[in-house]
């Protein structure tokens, strides 16, 4: 049986590379996915076996899972191995293909998507669950963030991880309570819309500068552990009494937050604090996030957003420097169909900016633009709307969602 069973793994493995490989020679992808699928038809208990006995990290939230994972993995090789999957395959199928190739005693750090944690950590065992935010993404095909929050509560009570959570989300919170071992982390949270009903009783939860609670149960915001102080260019960090400061060269508070939940798991890992955050404070861009790109002779500044917080987080960004800005969208597989959520950005901050709209739902940013009271122009192309919106000595900034961004990065990189 035991025979039967490691030479279903070998086959399912070799199998998932052959079909990988094949994937990156034709061009098809990054060669992470595809053979996932193959793997897991004949092996579904695949990525149980394959980190059996490993240290797993497990990343999850709405917004941030690629950037607290780049982070924690850099934090981490100050002293381990790691394998990861820094392609953004956050799926079951991503998550074979690195697990399959980790080295002995490797750290094993997945990203995962919000719809597949709970399955991943019965599968994977993790020693520590990271929670970042829930809040509003692509509800045509995802669910209610209320019911993700009750599936990630009943993976906290059965989990024997530790769970690290940001504290300033109700429903982090929420979830993460009915673990046995958490590590409270004040990360920030600048969205709070999705969380104004309190998710224990029903009532109203009031935010303020204190914390937030609600006012008609004992749920409030417990006290963190670890705390993060989000002072423009330089990244503090207060972990079991000691304060640790670098210069941080990503932007805004929220990546800070990142950062510290990044920092307090990978001590719990095993790193050192002060050889860990000295690491992960060398992390200047994530798979195109936050670069600085010329195109087309053009300096351009690349953010991504997928969803209304994540804009509204990007709008504090680029709130006091006034460059130029295109805003580009699509509705396509990845970014989800239903692009109603644009009424939901605060898109009235940009008022009095050089706004370009563009990207395949060019039409319905322009309408929520115009209400919005923001005057811009429209262009079909991603490249000519950098053009049309460049002003002579500022760089532009692009902000697009996800197959947005990800095709301009493509262009830009070859």
């Amino acid at each position: 049986m035991a025979l039967t069973t490691r030479l279903r793994r070998r086959v399912a493995v070799w199998g998932m590379d052959l079909v990988n490989a094949t994937s990156r020679v034709l061009r098809r992808g990054s060669g992470t996915v595809a053979g996932g699928h193959l793997a897991l038809r004949i092996d579904p208990n695949l990525l149980r076996s394959l980190t059996e006995g490993a240290d797993v990290a497990l990343v999850s939230g709405t917004n941030g899972k690629t950037t607290t994972t780049a982070l924690l993995t850099q934090a981490l090789r100050t002293a381990r191995e790691v394998a990861t999957n820094d392609t953004g395959s956050n799926m079951t199928t991503g998550h074979v293909a690195t697990a399959a190739h980790a080295a002995p005693n490797a750290v094993v750090v997945l990203e995962v998507d919000e719809a597949y944690l709970a399955k991943t950590a019965v599968w994977t065992t993790p020693r520590v669950v990271v929670l970042l935010n829930l809040s509003r993404d692509q509800l045509d095909r995802a669910s209610e963030v209320r019911m993700v929050a009750e599936k990630w509560r009943t993976m906290c009570s059965t989990t024997t991880a530790t769970v690290v959570a940001n504290a300033d989300d109700p429903l982090i919170v929420y979830a993460a309570s009915a673990a046995s071992s958490v590590v409270w982390v004040a990360a920030g949270s600048s969205w709070n819309l999705d969380a104004v009903g309190c998710p224990s009783c029903g009532g109203h939860i009031a935010f303020g500068d204190d914390g937030w609670a609600c006012g008609h149960c004992a749920f409030r915001r417990p006290m963190p552990s670890v705390a993060c102080r989000a002072d423009d260019g330089d990244l503090e960090v207060a972990l079991d009494g000691v304060l640790y400061r670098h210069p941080f060269s990503l932007p805004g508070a929220f990546n800070r937050g990142n950062a510290a939940l990044a920092l307090a798991a990978a001590s719990i890992l095993g790193a050192a604090p002060e050889q860990a955050i000295a690491a992960l404070v060398e992390v200047k861009s994530v798979a195109g996030r936050y670069s600085h790109e010329v195109v087309d002779g053009r300096q351009v500044s690349l953010l991504l957003a997928k969803n209304p917080a994540g804009w509204s987080s990007l709008f504090e960004v680029v709130a006091g420097n006034g460059d130029p800005l295109v805003l580009s969208i699509n509705a396509r597989t990845a970014d989800g169909a239903d692009p109603s959520w644009l009424y939901d950005v605060p898109f009235e901050v940009l008022r009095g900016r050089t706004v370009v709209a563009t990207g395949d739902r060019r039409h319905d940013l322009s309408v929520r633009l115009h209400y919005a009271e923001v005057d811009h122009a429209v262009d079909d192309d991603q490249r000519a709307a950098i053009t049309r919106a460049a002003t002579p000595g500022r760089p532009v900034t692009f902000i697009g969602n996800y197959t947005a961004f990800g095709a301009l990065v493509a262009e830009v990189r070859g």
